[in-house]
């Protein structure tokens, strides 16, 4: 081999190095996604399948998702944020309640009568989170991207309407959280706490009476189809429950990304990206609640009047929590009014 040849085959050589190097930092990243709700749920089709979209879009094809509905990788409901935490999954979408008392601080906005929607309550509940810094105790050992809670929770019966207080005693409701037990246990009700993918089996079953459920999620496990009464409350009063979902990411998997896709998550992430969410659930709740009435099933409202003596319950639920976050090393009441000073402005309450 003559040196001119040799010299050729080594310039050659680099070329195609220099070549192969954007290639490299372009390989695609694919992101295993989890969740505990079926493929046409609002969660699966609305909002995690499209911001997938976006991030693959923004990122130029260099993130990809591979999205896992109805725990398809394994696990219960309560296991996801843990399954986030260990690496089971990259990214994990699940119900902070799933988890009873793990995430105390942040069940402020779990408590009764709180919220008005959910895209204002997500707003206030990322910045609660933010100002309260709970993503170093309660959320450290994930990525948060974002928080957001879903639109005003009802109650849906089999038997018949809840117009009165004293209707709830004798009732056996599922509810979704600590604090949703506590407020149907004040109110007279038997509690009955279960992940949602439970919930048809148990009213086809008999096992419950009735369920505290948004609107947005009531079609995608058919409970318009297994019960006939929907007890709406006040739409001037904030709602009478609501419940906190995380997005939340692996910590490790998100800190080895290169800083440009970091910053893909990130814009996908925070206060504007939690309203997003948030307002996706106001809005399929218009859907799912037409669905029901197309049913016949019947609706009434409880008027302002009557809500009044259901306050009482909640506000010893609110002070039961305040006691207990405060025996945690939280300062409870400060907590609370944080949540409600932060509503006020997101949110109009």
């Amino acid at each position: 081999m003559t040196m001119t040849t040799r010299k050729w085959l080594v310039g050659m050589a680099c070329a195609i190095g220099i070549g192969l190097a954007p290639a490299a930092l372009a390989e695609t990243l694919t992101l295993k996604v989890h969740h505990f709700l079926p493929p046409g749920s609002t969660a699966h089709a609305k909002f995690i399948v499209p911001w997938c979209e976006k991030v693959q879009r923004e990122s130029g094809d260099r993130i990809k998702c591979q999205v896992f509905p109805a725990m398809q990788l394994g696990g219960r409901p309560p296991q996801l944020f843990d399954q986030a935490r260990d690496g089971i999954a990259d990214i994990v979408w699940t119900l902070l309640g799933y988890s009873a008392g793990r995430f105390p601080a942040i069940e402020a906005f779990e408590l009764p009568f709180m919220t008005h929607s959910a895209e204002g309550g997500s707003r206030a509940l990322w910045e609660y989170v933010q100002v309260n810094r709970l993503g170093d105790s309660e959320f450290k050992d994930v990525h948060p991207i974002l928080f957001h809670v879903h639109d005003e929770g009802q109650l849906h019966l089999v038997k018949g309407p809840i117009e009165t207080l004293s209707d709830f005693r004798g009732l056996k409701l599922r509810a979704p959280t600590r604090q949703t037990n506590k407020f149907l246990a004040a109110l007279g009700a038997t509690p009955v706490g279960m992940p949602v993918p439970q919930v048809a089996e148990a009213l086809s079953k008999g096992v419950i009476d009735g369920a505290m459920l948004p609107w947005e999620v009531v079609p995608a496990i058919k409970v318009d189809e297994l019960v006939k009464f929907h007890s709406e409350t006040d739409a001037a009063s904030p709602a009478l429950y609501t419940a906190v979902f995380a997005f939340v990411m692996n910590r490790a998997r998100y800190e080895a990304l290169p800083a440009d896709l970091r910053k893909v998550i990130d814009d996908n992430g925070g206060a504007d990206a939690s309203a997003w969410a948030g307002r996706i659930w106001d809005e399929s709740a218009v859907a799912a609640r037409n669905k029901a009435i197309a049913r016949g099933n019947q609706f009434n409202t409880v008027p302002e009047s009557e809500l009044r003596n259901w306050r009482d319950a909640a506000d010893r639920v609110a002070r039961s929590w305040v006691d207990e976050v405060s025996g945690k090393g939280h300062d409870g009441t400060a907590l609370l009014r944080s949540a409600r000073d932060l509503l006020r402005i997101h949110d109009g309450n």
